[in-house]
């Protein structure tokens, strides 16, 4: 896995330390002990992951200076994603860097798998989330598909109700689970992510309830766990389904009873969070029991959201691309150029396996490789539609026999979404399915066909 980690801790003995733990997993690691230096570091590039001490002055450990580094962190252009690190295990401190930006915390020291994991789990965190960093924190789409998402999840929010969410990789789950925590009555507080399948089960406990110093050998310090350090917010619990049985127990008593007990500690103590759940597994494989626990999925899915994938809403790709597109063309500092009209109905019906990630990295890779005046399918990378490029293929999309559709204004039903139903679908009937000319004889956009292509199920 190639990244570029940056590792600022005033003791060089850790530093050192980390860097030559993570070079041989990730590449490109570089230490910082001195702060004043950062500025002229980012000015050269800035990192995938930054593992961020919290304390640098001898003496002081509230934090203040780590905090005021997140800051400048957090308002880069294309901010990494953040570590906080503290050889205290300070809840409030943890919660008011996570409040600030942080992804995840840990402390010192640290075991080594915990850190690759940590690191592992920022990286997929920043993943998913370079879309929303840079400009579109909300979820984008104006199909019939999205709108009922954003109507569901406006619904949803203000309540205390636990949530599910599913659907494919790459649809945006977790801009979904960021969605309802923002319109929640829990926004002030965290939201916490956690990829649980990439929690080793030999560490699920302390991971999630924490522990105290001397529990067990490696624990040199009391540490928060996710449910003490999302107090007040929402936890998310990513790739749930992927949990072994034997977590999924210890999940089902926390949640049943409301506290937890860390590792070593003589008394539960209360938790007060949000559940917020994502797997991408098949629906039916949650009722598996052999997969997940029965009483574990009836505690976890009060609401269930379903995330379309986006060959579901072909009608968004249009506005994706262009926003992707804009993006990538001022990151990288690319002239602004359009896509091609056949290109543009090609890659709107094209399957896009990997969903709304799988295109947003095909804009990345137009952006950097593109040469003509448009874009072309070919700059896309996407094989399967490399010969899809004269208009016969690109703009050609199946429509039923109007003898087959509903019922239309020929019969009887002069509702206006009828008669238009019926003109799009004659129009397209008259030019065997080519969306261009069907769209310039209507006097509309080949996006707003689209558009009416998806409301009228066509």
């Amino acid at each position: 896995m190639s990244a570029y980690i940056l590792i600022l801790d005033d003791d060089a003995d850790v530093a050192t330390a980390a860097q030559m733990l993570l070079r041989r997993r990730y590449g490109q690691v570089a230490t910082l002990c001195d702060p004043a230096s950062l500025p002229a570091l980012l000015a050269r590039g800035v990192p995938d992951v930054v593992l961020l001490d919290l304390n640098f002055t001898p003496g002081r450990i509230n934090g203040a200076e780590g905090l005021a580094l997140l800051d400048v962190l957090r308002a880069q252009a294309n901010p990494p994603a953040v570590i906080a690190m503290t050889a205290y295990a300070d809840v409030p401190l943890a919660v008011e860097a996570l409040k600030r930006g942080a992804g995840d915390f840990i402390t010192k020291p640290w075991g080594n798998a915990r850190l690759i994991a940590a690191v592992d789990q920022a990286l997929a965190r920043r993943e998913a989330g370079r879309g929303a960093s840079a400009g579109s924190p909300e979820l984008m789409g104006e199909s019939r598909a999205m709108r009922e998402l954003k109507a569901l999840i406006a619904s949803v929010a203000p309540t205390e109700a636990n949530v599910m969410v599913l659907g494919e990789n790459g649809v945006g789950k977790e801009l979904v689970a960021r969605a309802i925590h923002a319109a929640s009555r829990r926004a002030s507080g965290t939201l916490l992510a956690v990829d649980m399948g990439a929690l080793p089960e030999s560490t699920f406990e302390s991971e999630l309830f924490g522990h105290r110093k001397g529990s067990f050998t490696d624990a040199k310090a009391d540490r928060a766990g996710r449910f003490q350090a999302a107090r007040g917010g929402s936890l998310f619990l990513d790739e749930i389904g992927n949990m072994p049985l034997a977590a999924q127990a210890k999940l089902l008593t926390a949640l049943e009873r409301r506290e937890v007990t860390p590792i070593g500690a003589d008394k539960p103590e209360a938790i007060d969070v949000r559940i917020i759940s994502a797997t991408n597994l098949d629906e039916a494989r949650l009722f598996d029991p052999s997969v997940f626990r029965a009483d574990l999925l009836f505690r976890l899915n009060t609401i269930v959201i379903r995330v379309p994938p986006l060959r579901e809403r072909r009608e968004d790709v249009p506005l994706l691309l262009a926003h992707y597109l804009k993006m990538y063309e001022t990151q990288y500092q690319r002239p602004a150029r359009n896509v091609a009209a056949g290109a543009l109905d090609t890659l709107v019906l094209h399957d896009w396996l990997g969903n709304v990630r799988a295109l947003r990295h095909a804009c990345e890779r137009a952006v950097i490789l593109g040469q003509g005046a448009e874009y072309s399918v070919a700059d896309f990378g996407l094989p399967s539609l490399a010969q899809a490029t004269t208009p016969a293929a690109a703009d050609i999309v199946v429509v039923p026999a109007l003898a087959d559709a509903p019922a239309s204004a020929s019969s009887g039903d002069t509702t206006l979404d009828a008669i238009e139903r019926a003109a799009i679908a004659a129009t397209l009937a008259q030019f065997n399915g080519n969306i261009s000319h069907a769209a310039k004889t209507l006097g509309i956009s080949r996006a707003a066909l689209y558009r009416k292509l998806g409301k009228h199920g066509i």
